[in-house]
């Protein structure tokens, strides 16, 4: 199947890029807000985008999806990359209404039948994808910044503004665990391990906080790893690579880092090259690039072996502070 390369931000648009040649090959009007985050669904139908309020699902062929069989075969010729594409104002297959603030993150169950969301209204909600409807409701009383679904598919880590960390047991259905790494200093994004044996969370000071999972199937218990300076200022995203070897940290000081699980949290590289805050970012599904999503309007594609840029894909008229990527 063809890469699905996505991106949005402050401009109200949703932006399809062809991988090969950088160009954007369609556009969504999402005029309601600007738009937080995005995700795929693992089957490629549909992608959901995050703004003020409401959650829209979109269908992906409607909509228009990226060129190309790998991100690999995107490093064939140049760097640059622009245009408009057609634009679309494709109605969502769906909207989930139900927050009062901006949705923060999407989270989808594996087999997409349900998915979470976070909020700045401080909640957490599960949503059934086939009959919009909210199966749970959980509270952190501050603005949540994410949430993720931990692989077993049965539990939810979230993180706020307040600079807690909470697990939800969705059978139980209340919090397990409750996480304070340092005192209201706001955790910015979380980021769990593909085999569930480890926790990473990012926050305001640039501290990275590990944990250790020592029950895989369930979080029975949660054993602190390591701590390490990441970045000077804020962290906006972590994300571990699926293979569990690096971890991607971006950040307000126009960074984005790479850095080695297996050696301590080591850095291997920092790509530098975008101008303003780097919100977000997503690895292809070789491990062999990495894609950012930035405020100075551009979305970049890096070759990590020599972490140079790669593809520039331009088009946004505001700051691009999401960005979505399903090359399997």
């Amino acid at each position: 199947m063809s890469v699905i390369l996505a991106s949005a931000g402050y401009d109200h648009t949703i932006r399809f890029w062809d991988a090969l040649t950088g160009v954007c090959s369609r556009t969504i009007q999402h005029t309601d807000s600007q738009v937080n985050r995005l995700e795929i669904t693992s089957d490629k139908r549909f992608l959901a985008a995050a703004g003020n309020l409401y959650v829209r699902l979109y269908d992906i062929k409607q909509a228009g999806s990226a060129g190309g069989n790998t991100m690999a075969a995107s490093t064939a010729s140049g760097a640059g990359g622009t245009g408009n594409g057609s634009s679309s104002s494709s109605n969502p297959v769906m909207t989930f209404e139900g927050h009062n603030g901006n949705v923060t993150l999407i989270a989808f169950q594996i087999e997409n039948k349900w998915m979470v969301l976070s909020s700045e209204d401080g909640t957490v909600k599960v949503w059934d994808v086939r009959s919009p409807s909210v199966q749970r409701n959980y509270k952190h009383y501050c603005p949540v910044n994410e949430v993720v679904i931990h692989p077993n598919q049965g539990e939810l880590i979230s993180c706020d503004h307040d600079g807690n960390i909470r697990i939800w047991d969705l059978g139980e259905n209340q919090c397990t665990h409750h996480l304070i790494p340092e005192d209201d200093v706001p955790i910015n994004s979380l980021s769990v391990a593909s085999d569930g044996s480890m926790l990473v969370a990012g926050n305001n000071k640039g501290n990275c906080y590990v944990w250790k999972m020592q029950n895989q199937k369930d979080i029975t218990s949660l054993t602190p790893a390591t701590k390490f300076r990441s970045h000077l200022k804020y962290i906006t995203r972590v994300v571990l690579l699926t293979d569990m070897k690096h971890l991607a940290t971006c950040s307000a000081d126009h960074t984005a880092r790479i850095w080695l699980t297996e050696q301590n949290f080591a850095l291997e590289t920092t790509l530098q090259g975008h101008q303003r805050w780097v919100w977000d970012c997503a690895f292809s599904a070789d491990s062999a690039y990495l894609v950012t999503a930035c405020s100075d309007h551009y979305v970049r594609l890096w070759d990590l072996s020599n972490s140079e840029t790669v593809r520039h894909y331009n088009g946004h008229h505001k700051g691009a502070v999401c960005v979505a990527l399903n090359d399997v």
